[in-house]
């Protein structure tokens, strides 16, 4: 068999693998787990680390104010040296909307060792612990907007199932073209990396958790010794999943209903810059794991669609056949991410293009960390981040 064939029957096994052997990670159907309202409402500190956010504020911080939520509930919007006013403008939201209380206060600039989300939710950590005793944090991203029963319903499915992390991966906002294109296929590969049933079982081992959304028990977080533990961590989400569950807490991640991104990516870059600042980090920075990386998006996203062309154009039959069947495979695992972003199922057949965005995203990522440029996010740049502590 020529080296086509033999490619493109490699591609289809890994298809068949991972349609059946990567705990069902494409199915959209991991919600929020069954509750039951808790008898006493605990009380929680509602977390916000925000840097230049006064473009998203507006549509974000009122769904907080607003929260409907029988117990007491505070929200801390720390302000990470905002150059936009943020915290000026958080203060009249409040002042114009009512709800919730709210505390602005900002951190000053990061301690050594520590990236600068992380850093401002220590502070947001610490002065919730000195006005409030909140048994439960919420940790939520400045650009994520609530449904109004939201924390309502995080706090019953903690209490319920004796949980003591709980994630939502938000709906990222896919109105722009380049968001259409690349966001339900980011949550798609993020599902991959880390199966929601995986990291749902009890002692599993697969930890993940998605920042925009974190309840999170605040024993736990005295037990896991967070942020501290995880003070120079870029992808941070992972690194507090992990760090719960090694210190013996429960942890669950899924998808969101009502829980929303509204920060906007008109246009490539604003995407790029999202994915590459921690696509390296995630690979712990190490060249061969780049490599293997690379060769195994090429042969499981690339190789199907390569392997229909070649045999359309040389009449090889085998790979052709091989290859479409890998390709039906790959865009059938792709149907309910689109579903759940509401996107046409035309566009399914589209991923292998994207995926090869993901690997020119993920080699510039590598290529801005030997330049010394690492993570770089709204002016920082964390010239060796590391994915752990």
């Amino acid at each position: 068999m020529s080296a086509l064939t033999w490619i493109s029957v490699g591609s289809l096994a890994a298809w068949v693998w991972l349609l059946l052997g990567r705990g069902f990670f494409w199915r959209t159907d991991v919600r929020l787990p069954e509750r039951t309202p808790p008898a006493r409402w605990p009380s929680v500190a509602i977390v916000v680390p925000a840097r230049d956010e006064a473009e998203v504020l507006p549509a974000s911080l009122p769904s907080l104010l607003a929260q409907d939520y029988p117990g007491r509930a505070e929200i801390f919007l720390v302000d990470d040296g905002s150059t936009d006013g943020t915290g000026e403008l958080a203060r009249a939201l409040a002042a114009a909307r009512g709800g919730l209380p709210l505390t602005v206060d900002s951190p000053g600039e990061p301690g050594p060792g520590w990236t600068g989300k992380l850093w401002a939710v220590r502070h947001g950590m610490a002065l919730a612990r000195s006005r409030t005793d909140a048994e439960y944090l919420l940790l939520t991203d400045a650009d994520i907007a609530h449904a109004p029963d939201s924390l309502r319903e995080l706090v019953a499915a903690a209490h319920s199932g004796g949980l003591d992390l709980v994630s939502q991966m938000a709906r990222l906002r896919v109105a722009a073209f380049w968001e259409r294109l690349i966001v339900p296929a980011f949550v798609y590969f993020f599902a991959q990396l880390f199966p929601f049933r995986w990291v749902n079982r009890p002692r599993a081992r697969t930890a993940a958790a998605a920042g925009g959304c974190v309840l999170l028990r605040t024993e736990a977080a005295r037990r896991a010794g967070v942020p501290d533990a995880i003070r120079q961590a870029v992808i941070d989400d992972v690194s507090l999943a992990r760090a719960v569950q090694r210190s013996g807490g429960r942890i669950w991640l899924g998808l969101a209903d009502r829980v929303d991104s509204v920060r906007p990516y008109e246009g490539l870059g604003g995407l790029w810059r999202m994915v590459s600042r921690s696509a390296y980090a995630q690979l712990r920075h190490h060249p061969l794991v780049l490599a293997g990386t690379v060769v195994g998006l090429a042969v499981v996203y690339l190789a199907p669609p390569v392997a229909v062309v070649a045999g359309a154009l040389t009449g090889e039959t085998v790979p052709l056949v091989v290859g479409a069947a890998a390709w039906a495979v790959m865009t059938g695992t792709y149907v309910p991410m689109l579903r759940y972003y509401r996107r046409p199922l035309w566009s399914a057949p589209l991923l292998p293009f994207t995926a090869a965005l993901y690997t020119l995203m993920t080699l510039d990522s590598a290529v801005q960390h030997y330049r010394g440029r690492g993570a770089a996010w709204k002016g920082r740049t964390y010239a060796r981040p590391e994915a752990a502590p």
